[in-house]
């Protein structure tokens, strides 16, 4: 399997800037197994739902965690946090990369937040050791620091609750789970009001998942690390449903990641770690039934998870229609529905 068969043609246009209101207004492209597309908003997504089923909902938040400082030298320089190592201790993107030696110092907030530069990653990135002052790391970095929105997003964004979907509770991901954007609080209690099962997993997105595939071959691409968690409750939750006869629809690939990286012996298990899964075609899923998520990036592993579950010529296909047809497209854009 080449890389090169999950490309697509995009035109740059349809690249969403701006999240749309209200926020289940969005278009939904929705794909059965069989049979032609429908074209709905996300507003509908209840028709599709029946009693029993359950939605499996990631909530993770996302951290203010881009930083831009001073350098000793005075030039400007990018701290992007991506996983916290130990109380003051983070593995970081830093640019200029190549300018930041082992030991060189960053200031953020007139001093009040510093950052030693230290060793390199076997990912690329850097450790960075940080002192501040005055309250926690995380009300520091609740003032200093910025949303982390794609390099793709060129507009500014106004409200940083946009890039957090409303459920969100639990900090600690350098990206949002897009999919669950399109959710508003009433769409929820519609959801909830027709007797389908709202249940909370975690997975902290790591910007791995968003890194460009440079191998050649699918097979040689290697995943980095996230921490998932899957409550008790949670586990005992999404197995009752199962065992009812009810379909489990997660929201989002990072849902999907989470709910296949805790099935074991039959069931999914309650469980906290660290997972690095790869689904791409030849997969067999285990733990789910359907898949709300967005479209994303040309020849990427999100691409790849989505063409495990529907058929990578019928999710291409999918895509060369949404184009046609002008949907948004990547964080900001429409949603798609994959139909059990």
């Amino acid at each position: 399997m080449k890389t090169s068969d999950f490309a697509y043609d995009l035109p740059e246009e349809l690249i969403a800037q701006t999240p749309i209101e209200p926020r289940d207004s969005s278009r939904l492209f929705v794909v059965p197994k069989e049979g032609p597309y429908e074209h709905r908003h996300f507003y509908d997504l209840p028709e599709y739902l029946k009693k029993g089923d359950a939605l499996v909902i990631n909530v993770t938040r996302v951290l203010p965690a881009r930083l831009v400082g001073t350098r000793e030298t005075g030039g400007l320089s990018e701290v992007l946090l991506l996983r916290r190592i130990d109380i003051s201790h983070w593995e970081t993107l830093v640019k200029p990369g190549r300018k930041m030696r082992k030991g060189a110092k960053v200031t953020f907030g007139d001093g009040r937040l510093t950052a030693v530069i230290g060793e390199t990653t076997d990912a690329g990135g850097r450790v960075v050791e940080f002192t501040w002052q005055g309250g926690s790391f995380e009300a520091v970095l609740d003032e200093l620091g910025e949303m982390p929105l794609p390099p793709y997003i060129h507009e500014k964004l106004e409200d940083r609750e946009r890039y957090q979907t409303v459920y969100a509770k639990e900090e600690g991901s350098a990206a949002a789970p897009t999919a669950g954007l399109h959710f508003t609080e009433e769409l929820l209690e519609r959801i909830r009001e027709k007797g389908v099962d709202i249940i909370p997993v975690l997975l902290h997105v790591g910007l791995g998942t968003f890194r460009p595939v440079k191998a050649e071959n699918v097979e040689e691409h290697t995943m980095h690390s996230e921490f998932f968690s899957v409550p008790e409750e949670s586990a005992a939750r999404i197995n009752a449903v199962r065992e009812r006869g009810g379909r489990i629809f997660a929201v989002g690939t990072t849902s999907v990641r989470t709910l296949e990286s805790a099935w074991k012996d039959g069931m999914v298990q309650a469980v906290s770690g660290w997972t690095d899964i790869f689904i791409k075609p030849g997969y067999t899923f285990r733990a789910l039934d359907g898949i709300i998520t967005n479209f994303h990036l040309p020849e990427s592993t999100l691409v790849m998870l989505v063409s495990a579950f529907e058929g990578r010529e019928r999710i291409l296909d999918a895509y060369r229609t949404a184009v046609s047809m002008r949907y948004r497209f990547f964080s900001f854009g429409d949603a798609m529905l994959l139909l059990p």
